[in-house]
């Protein structure tokens, strides 16, 4: 190992002690220098100005430099104090926009009523609450910030600079703690190796890393804070740009079976029964993935497309061509519901082609087979049997179809729907079960910005289709503030009414099912801040069918869905609504994707801040589907100046799942994007915002396939090859190499 990576390779324990590193490694997934010299502060507060006490967030670990306005003692009675009487400490602090309560009990109390002053600045770390419908923090961790003297400038650990470093920290270590670590290993920073390639750095102008990592830490001026975030932001998209090129250039070095559809087969047999022209963006993404199914390399395609802009229709052309060129396609779902609902769908619009070895079947046709967990042995026998002998050219099913006892013909596509509900290892699980790797076909119908395609879906070629089919209706989406005004909630309920008076359906979605309480072991479950500010339990299922059927939906026939049903319960649920013998469906989100019920024009989302943004825009895609107009109430409790209220307007506002798509990133933390269920391994994005940041994201990939291009094994760029398997720690190596 050459002797530069030595400094940053080293274990924190060995440079900070074992206590500091123990708490480093448990709370904020420290262990090395390196680690540590990536850890950037979150913000910088400067000394001569205040932070915004206004803006601070709830429930989570804050940390702030104020000033000490006044500071009272109070002594009460109390049983467990040793002369009965108990001490609080009460310290206003104050940052000239707010002011802030901190409070201090027992033993607590000593030596902050000493050093905590009127006039006296510190940095204040704790848990920010609201007590008596103030803001106060309890016990806070402090550390003063006393002027020139020798003393302060031990305390604040030489930050000789204006500008102070908050770090992101935990109640275990505080912020300054962090920084006194930083400060012991920053020597260290020199002998960071460089991961850019010199040519690309000195071509764009940018700092060393070394140089990066001080002024990151240690800025003597804003300035110095943009230049090395400029560069880090570059490391951070390059190394993951680079791993993501050398997947896509294994990929390309693999083999596969082309499949060409035969000119007068099962295709072209389908295509000839369809009662309707296919979109033109239907036809163009069909042309791209039969395109890379003719290859000799395995495709790999994600397929994004608009709640209901006609993806399956897609998907099932696709694979047909592979039956057709004498191969088996696969269908994974994420639930069972879904699963059936394919599969009822696609015999229905197959018709005799889907019979197969059957009487009645047409010429040429195939059989389409079901397999799901809870099929009946005697079933689940036969769709095993019709898989492995290559009757059956197509299987629909949920992760049932990954297990061991489950073998192919010959499988040549696979295709997953709502990819993110899939992990990774069960996506390989499929592609191992080919004689060669099958293509791969990658559904969803939740709109990925084109920064997160790249950097989440970076492995895959991205096809989208932003057209709805014709036919398809407007739906028209208001919020109702049933707290403000309660009256808007009864007029729902009417309009419900009339969708049913005029021979359509209706659905209410709700959080939770309703039979938690019953169980024992969930009583004690904790509830959430909303829950516990408001006093009321999420709206559920059970009880609000209860309540509709004797209130104001009282006479209209209606049936509950949720997710810990028999699935043959719910299956037989599902085919009533479809069937149209149900008025209204009282449900869980187990609706959310894929449920296909023309009929239904109306649904009511009951205390819809509780769903995420790209939820609540695939619930809404359930109503609308037919010639009907659809009509989707969002009902809140939340006022109309809270952040959840702004993000139901959002979604109520368009029916554009792109815009609702950075909306919902531009809310949530960066990590829940990269650090999906397909990564498994904590974000490594500490620097990049994948929305603000797409100019560099972009410029990345290109220099990244370029520099892959002319050195896959990256020979001649030692200090790339290390950076890079940092990166990739076994977790994100195997999720890039699964993808």
């Amino acid at each position: 190992m050459p002797a530069l990576e030595e400094p940053l390779k080293q274990p924190l324990k060995s440079v900070l002690g074992p206590a500091t590193a123990k708490v480093m490694a448990e709370h904020l997934g420290l262990h090395t220098v390196g680690d540590l010299l990536h850890h950037y502060p979150r913000r910088y507060e400067e000394r001569g100005q205040l932070t915004h006490l206004a803006d601070l967030p709830m429930d989570e670990h804050v940390t702030v430099v104020a000033q000490v306005a006044d500071a009272r003692l109070h002594t009460f009675a109390s049983s467990k104090a040793p002369r009965g009487k108990g001490q609080r400490l009460e310290v206003t602090i104050t940052d000239g926009s707010g002011r802030l309560q901190l409070v201090f009990f027992g033993h607590g109390v000593h030596k902050p009523h000493k050093e905590l002053l009127p006039g006296t600045r510190a940095l204040f770390a704790g848990k920010a609450s609201v007590f008596n419908r103030r803001l106060q923090l309890a016990h806070p961790a402090y550390e003063l910030l006393r002027g020139d003297t020798d003393e302060a400038a031990e305390a604040v650990d030489s930050w000789a600079g204006a500008l102070i470093p908050i770090y992101p920290a935990t109640a275990k270590l505080e912020s300054w703690k962090i920084a006194k670590a930083v400060q012991t290993v920053l020597p260290s920073a020199q002998e960071a190796v460089d991961p850019l390639p010199d040519s690309l750095r000195e071509g764009r102008g940018m700092a060393t890393l070394p140089e990066a990592l001080l002024k990151i830490h240690r800025p003597h001026t804003k300035a110095d804070i943009e230049s090395a975030r400029d560069r880090l932001k570059w490391d951070e998209a390059f190394v993951l740009q680079v791993a993501l090129a050398r997947r896509r250039h294994a990929d390309a070095q693999l083999p596969a079976v082309p499949r060409r559809p035969s000119p007068d087969g099962l295709l072209t047999a389908f295509d000839a029964k369809l009662p309707f022209t296919l979109t033109d963006g239907q036809q163009k993404v069909s042309k791209e993935i039969f395109d890379d199914l003719a290859a000799e390399h395995p495709m790999h395609r994600l397929l994004q497309g608009e709640v209901g802009s006609g993806k399956t229709m897609v998907a099932l052309r696709a694979m047909l061509a592979v039956v057709d060129a004498g191969g088996q396609a696969a269908m994974l779902a994420p639930t069972e519901v879904l699963a059936q609902q394919h599969h009822r769908s696609i015999t229905e619009m197959m018709g005799e082609l889907a019979e197969g070895g059957m009487l009645g079947g047409a010429d040429g046709a195939t059989k389409v087979v079901l397999l799901t967990g809870s099929m009946g042995t005697a079933a689940r026998r036969q769709a095993l049997l019709d898989l492995v002998t290559g009757e059956a050219g197509l299987v629909i099913g949920t992760h049932a179809l990954i297990e061991d006892k489950v073998q192919f013909h010959d499988l040549g596509l696979v295709v997953v729907d709502e990819q993110h509900r899939f992990g990774v290892e069960q996506r390989d699980a499929l592609r191992g079960k080919g004689k060669q790797p099958p293509h791969l076909l990658v559904m969803t119908a939740t709109p990925i910005p084109r920064t997160v395609a790249m950097t989440v879906f970076g492995d895959l070629e991205t096809s989208v289709l932003d057209q709805l089919p014709a036919g398809r209706s407007p739906i028209a989406s208001h919020v109702v503030p049933a707290a403000d005004k309660p009256h808007f909630l009864a007029r729902a309920w009417e309009r419900v009414r009339e969708e049913v008076g005029n021979g359509h359906q209706a659905y209410v979605v709700c959080p939770r099912i309703g039979d938690e309480e019953d169980d024992p072991k969930k009583a004690g479950k904790k509830k959430s801040p909303e829950d516990e500010a408001e006093k009321r339990p999420p709206l559920a299922v059970v009880e609000v069918a209860e309540q509709l059927t004797r209130g104001p939906l009282q006479g209209l026939k209606v049936e509950i869905l949720h997710g810990r049903m028999h699935p043959d319960d719910k299956d037989a649920v599902m085919r009533r609504f479809t069937a149209g013998e149900t008025d209204v469906l009282v449900a869980t989100t187990v609706i959310e994707v894929g449920v296909n019920v023309p009929n239904a024009t109306a649904m009511v989302i009951m205390d819809a801040d509780r769903f995420g943004v790209s939820q609540l825009h695939q619930l809404r895609g359930r109503v609308g589907r037919g010639s009907a107009a659809g009509l989707c109430l969002l009902v809140s409790e939340m006022p109309e100046a809270s952040p959840a209220r702004q993000r139901l307007d959002a979604v109520a506002a368009t029916l554009d799942g792109f815009e609702l798509s950075r909306v919902d990133l531009e809310q949530r933390r960066e990590g829940d994007v990269l650090g999906q269920a397909q990564s498994g391994a904590r974000t490594s994005l500490r620097m990049l915002t994948v929305i603000d940041d797409e100019e560099i994201i972009a410029e990345a990939r290109e220099e990244a396939a370029a520099v892959v291009a002319a050195d896959p094994d990256l020979e001649h760029l030692p200090g790339l090859r290390t950076a890079l398997d940092a990166l990739l720690d076994e977790e994100r190596e195997q999720y890039l190499d699964k993808g």
